[in-house]
């Protein structure tokens, strides 16, 4: 996902865009720049790969201005070139923009047809021409926009500076997030309210198809129906420390460790501890009265739903369906009346869940999200908002996201359970009680992270790594596979480790890695006889389990990985931490970007 901020202010504001841009790193870009608006010039820097290039680049060739905007680009239309980057311009308008503009190739050949001249790939310079022709043709900034946003399909959120009116910014939104900030003698736009966190507190959440005129003064917010609305000013409460690395060598490391203290401020929203019993926030449906739940998620947060499915299943007795969102309306799903449709998501803004979302309440879902951002998209159009609390996650690959995604729902699993009849009180403290044994089991296995780095040498240099579960413990497999893909580079796969036998055990030689997931318990003695076949095969096993496990099961393998002993519900939470403290030290040890690996954004606003 791309970032977006814009300063009107009082001093020079080329160093305070390029912070900007720097506290949106994590979102992964491979191109940034920054346009200043000084008397009558629009004043353009751009470069390829990270911020130190376009520092340096400004080090050369300074953008004077007290006017500006600045954008760090994830390639989609066009290679991560200069000419590609962010902000592209005219003579009259500069402007940067996230997501997709999906007719601009019609646009385009109209606007070539009429004399215009592109110097880049990218669907973005269509709307640079847009306005500028209106501008050209004698309209005023905000009558040139009102006329150019009818025409754009897609996903967009737009930060516009004009040379004659150095006194203001044009900003929009239809799909993807933008907020505007507000200041002493100066206002901002930003993708999120950490872009600008050490700017300001005071913030403005846009609503789809908004679009916002800011000037030192304030700002004017108009609706898709171009009708002056007031949005809420709130308290951000997101402070520039949150993206600091303290001690740790990497952000993904931070948040790892910080897996017991968030899920212990997750669960403590969603479980009364002396009462032992499970309080979701309020709704204005009756869970009992679901009899079918639609998950539907991206990537990590599509392996949180699938354990979520067992938990839902085995607790509640109610049947899941699972979807990729990115497949999921394009199957023209059966959607059972009265049903609940559940999203996952860590931002909130995902293209690809955010569709389907609002395909499912188009067609009568109620509908659930689990999410990080409390403020999101998603967040704003759900009957049932479930928070997770793990605060900014800066990270690529998410980490501490997922494990307090795994705490929401196993307390929405066990609630829904007691609301169906199917959980007894008693059963409801019991499954409290483990709940809240989660975050000291979690410290428990970052213990042994010293184990893990001092065995990653074994995995860094192979070119294959299968990973391997069974029950709730396969989705784990999927995603310690796609941890170690994210960061290091390196091809894995995850399997249910009943599936081995049936095709990929001939994969299994010397060279390939075969990270076993199995605590001790009702399906141990499966994953084990599994891992013996690979073993026959000359297969190098990582058997990772707990004292009694390894025990029995320990012997010829390659390495072990000891995880405390913990009830199977909380387990997924648990064994989440060996397969992210194993990809994290497998790609230091290989010298891969591990906070920013190449070709991902973080949150995906586009499909």
């Amino acid at each position: 996902m791309c970032g977006i901020i814009g300063i009107i202010g009082e001093d020079q504001v080329a160093d305070r865009l390029v912070d900007g841009l720097r506290r949106m790193e994590y979102r992964g870009y491979d191109s940034a720049g920054v346009c200043t608006v000084e008397g009558d010039r629009l004043i353009r820097r751009r470069a390829e790969g990270k911020l130190h290039n376009l520092v340096k680049e400004l080090a050369g060739n300074p953008a004077p201005g007290t006017v500006g905007i600045a954008h760090t680009r994830w390639a989609t239309h066009g290679a991560p070139t200069t000419s590609n980057a962010h902000p592209h311009a005219t003579n009259e308008v500069a402007l940067v923009h996230n997501g997709i503009i999906e007719n601009f190739k019609p646009l385009r050949e109209a606007l070539q047809a009429r004399g215009r001249k592109f110097e880049s790939e990218t669907d973005t310079e269509v709307v640079a021409h847009l306005v500028s022709e209106q501008v050209e043709a004698g309209l005023s900034p905000q009558d040139a926009v009102k006329a150019v946003l009818p025409q754009l399909r897609g996903a967009f959120a737009l930060a516009i500076a004009f040379r004659e009116q150095p006194g203001l910014l044009i900003g929009a939104r239809l799909g993807s997030p933008l907020v505007v900030g507000y200041g002493e003698g100066e206002t901002y736009l930003g993708s999120d309210a950490l872009a600008l966190a050490p700017l300001t507190q005071k913030i403005a959440y846009l609503d789809e198809g908004d679009w916002v005129v800011i000037t030192r003064e304030g700002a004017q917010i108009y609706d898709a129906e171009n009708q002056e609305v007031i949005r809420e000013i709130t308290t951000s409460g997101v402070t520039a420390a949150a993206v600091e690395k303290g001690n740790y060598r990497h952000f993904m490391q931070k948040e790892i460790f910080e897996q017991p203290t968030v899920v212990a401020q997750t669960l403590s929203s969603y479980i009364r501890p002396l009462e032992q019993t499970v309080a979701l926030p309020q709704m204005d449906f009756d869970l009992s009265t679901i009899d079918r739940i639609t998950i539907v998620a991206c990537g990590t947060s599509f392996y949180a739903g699938m354990v979520a499915k067992y938990w839902f299943e085995t607790f509640a007795r109610v049947p899941v369906d699972i979807d990729v969102a990115s497949e999921f309306r394009y199957r023209d799903p059966v959607l059972q009346p009265g049903g609940l449709a559940l999203f996952i998501s860590q931002s909130g803004e995902t293209a690809d869940t955010l569709a389907a979302l609002r395909h499912c309440k188009a067609n009568g879902q109620t509908i659930a999200v689990v999410v990080n951002v409390p403020t999101s998209s998603m967040a704003r159009e759900a009957d049932l908002l479930l928070p997770t609390h793990a605060g900014p996650e800066i990270g690529v690959a998410s980490t501490k996201a997922f494990t307090c995604q795994l705490a929401v729902l196993a307390a929405l699993a066990a609630h829904l359970a007691l609301k169906k009849g199917k959980l007894s009180a008693e059963d409801e403290r019991e499954i409290v009680k483990h709940l809240i044994e989660a975050p000291a089991a979690l410290n428990a296995a970052l213990g042994h992270d010293e184990d893990i780095a001092a065995m990653a040498h074994l995995v860094a240099p192979a070119r294959d790594v299968l990973y391997l579960g069974r029950g709730p413990d396969y989705p784990l497999a999927l995603e310690g596979a796609l941890k170690l893909k994210e960061i290091s580079y390196i091809h894995a796969e995850g399997y249910a480790s009943g599936e081995m036998k049936h095709g990929p055990i001939a994969l299994i030689d010397e060279a390939v890695p075969v990270i076993v997931l199995a605590p001790s318990g009702p399906l141990f003695e499966k994953t084990v006889s599994n891992m013996q076949e690979v073993m026959a095969r000359g297969g190098k096993v990582v058997l990772i389990s707990d004292a009694e496990g390894l025990a029995d099961a320990g012997d010829g393998c390659m390495a072990t990985i000891e995880m405390p002993k913990v009830h199977p519900l909380i387990a997924p939470l648990v064994y989440a931490v060996p397969v992210q403290l194993l990809a994290y030290h497998v790609a230091v040890a290989k010298g891969t970007d591990v906070d920013q690996p190449r070709n991902l954004a973080k949150s995906v606003t586009v499909e």
